[in-house]
């Protein structure tokens, strides 16, 4: 977080001295007038605020308390020009933070400084984690056998160290933020802020404002200053998810930002350094998007120094199981439910599965199914029905020639995704209930009692599938005869 100290004192003398002070130190400092009116001079400005005892009007105690009231609960340091105890204690019990005398030598003056910009931006850095809920990520969590994902894993270490700036792609639900949150968990960075923003999720009038902060009157509701992203990921890293959503002129804003390393506020004529690594993620074709002029070709080279594609889950099923187990016993722990593991059956399924939502679809499944199930024990029962069905079409299939070659000719002519999903499963269901019914009444020549004690379906019900299929039982006795 950027610390802001902002400078009130009534002699131009000693506000080059605390200029001269404080351009060492990482903060951003602003300057009230030398003249007029007190609160004019203070405006609403700065986590630490410097007067000299001669600008503070009486009564003291009520005047700090106003000051420690403004938006950002400034603290207050005061710099007097002669020593005197009871006065020093007076401006210590109404409420100042320190109290520095001009006779000071510059290191000591800027020890005293510093100590309170340390303690300032370790205090907003924990609120600030606290704010964006950070978890606890490390690329350990992406560790896998699987070859493409070992290679995969090599690059990204090549990339912890650098400040570069990294573009993370990938389909949706793939882990890019846990990503970026893992490279900056390992990197030099990882005690200052991880900041993630999604481009997407706020409004086009508010994202200019939120990104790079504004001042008071900047626009209609801006009541107060308001630090931006930029500011509150200063020394850390500031992830900008779905950065394909980002309107074109904000891209300009952006790319400058890059460039130039300062930011400007929404209404304010300062302009500041700002420390900040960037990360940004997008699961759109940019490429794409810069043919179609939606996005700029400078600032996706600015962007993607280096770039991180995120290979999806189908591709390394191995790790599959290794997901499953992990977030069954993390929300099994989370949720308080004694559920101990998966049955055979249901493992299986999760595995074969193609998983098109990634693991953010994995995890979504492993926490609906812990919460339905009702013994220790996690079942096909327990699963998404979509899934099973998905499942039962994908081992079945494979032993009816016919039905196998006309889904894969669906498949292959684009007509299968062309049409609602329960449309195609009520199709294939039907056409494989049909072989399957087929095939049993040939192998029981048309006798259902024997059909029911094979199947485990009723007679009645075998009898209503014959009917909805056309079959006879005589059909299936001459057939056998026949054979014979």
């Amino acid at each position: 977080m950027l610390v802001r100290v902002h400078i009130v004192v009534h002699r131009t003398q000693l506000a080059e001295r605390m200029a001269q002070l404080l351009e060492p130190l990482s903060i951003s400092v602003t300057y009230g007038p030398t003249k007029g009116p007190f609160w004019n001079r203070v405006g609403d400005a700065g986590d630490l605020i410097i007067v000299s005892r001669a600008t503070l009007p009486e009564p003291i105690d009520e005047t700090v308390a106003a000051i420690r009231n403004l938006p950002d609960h400034p603290e207050l340091i005061v710099i007097w020009n002669r020593e005197d105890p009871e006065e020093r204690a007076r401006l210590l019990i109404a409420g100042c933070f320190a109290v520095l005398y001009t006779r000071l030598s510059d290191d000591t003056m800027r020890q005293a400084i510093q100590s309170f910009v340390i303690r300032r931006h370790d205090a907003g850095v924990d609120r600030i984690r606290r704010d964006v809920a950070e978890t606890d990520c490390r690329l350990a969590d992406f560790e896998s056998p699987n070859p493409t994902m070992k290679a995969f894993l090599n690059i990204v270490r090549r990339v912890i160290e650098p400040d570069s700036s990294l573009l993370i792609l990938g389909e949706t639900g793939v882990g890019k933020e846990r990503l970026a949150r893992a490279i900056h968990a390992e990197s030099p960075r990882a005690s200052h802020p991880f900041i993630p923003v999604s481009c997407a999720a706020l409004p086009e009038t508010l994202l200019d404002g939120e990104l790079f902060g504004h001042v008071r009157g900047a626009f209609t509701g801006a009541s107060r200053d308001r630090r931006g992203y930029f500011e509150l990921a200063h020394g850390g890293t500031l992830f900008l998810d779905e950065i394909g959503e980002l309107p074109k002129h904000l891209q300009v804003k952006l790319l400058r930002v890059l460039q130039e390393r300062t930011i400007q506020r929404l209404g304010s004529e300062n302009v500041f350094d700002i420390n900040v690594r960037i990360m940004a993620a997008t699961n759109r074709d940019l490429e794409s998007e810069i043919e179609e002029g939606r996005f700029r070709r400078d600032l996706y080279y600015r962007l993607g120094v280096v770039t991180l594609e995120i290979p999806p889950l189908r591709k390394h099923r191995e790790d599959i199981p290794i997901l499953l187990e992990r977030y069954l016993q993390d929300f099994k722990a989370r949720l308080g439910r004694p559920v101990s593991s998966f049955t055979e059956d249901a493992m299986s399924v999760l595995s074969d599965y193609d998983w098109p939502g990634n693991i953010r679809e994995l995890i979504n499944v492993v926490e609906r199914a812990i919460i339905l199930c009702r013994g220790h024990v996690l079942t096909i029962h327990d699963l998404p029905k979509l899934i099973v069905e998905k499942h039962a079409l994908v081992r079945i299939l494979p032993g009816v020639p016919m039905l196998t070659s006309e889904l894969s000719g669906d498949i292959e002519h684009g007509q299968l995704i062309d049409k609602p999903w329960k449309e195609v499963r009520d199709k294939y269901v039907s056409d494989l209930e049909r072989e399957y019914m087929h095939r049993l009444l040939s192998a029981t020549r048309g006798r259902l009692v024997d059909a029911a004690d094979r199947s485990e379906i009723s007679s009645r019900t075998i009898f209503a599938m014959m009917q909805k299929h056309g079959f006879k039982k005589e059909d299936f006795r001459r057939k056998q005869g026949k054979t014979k």
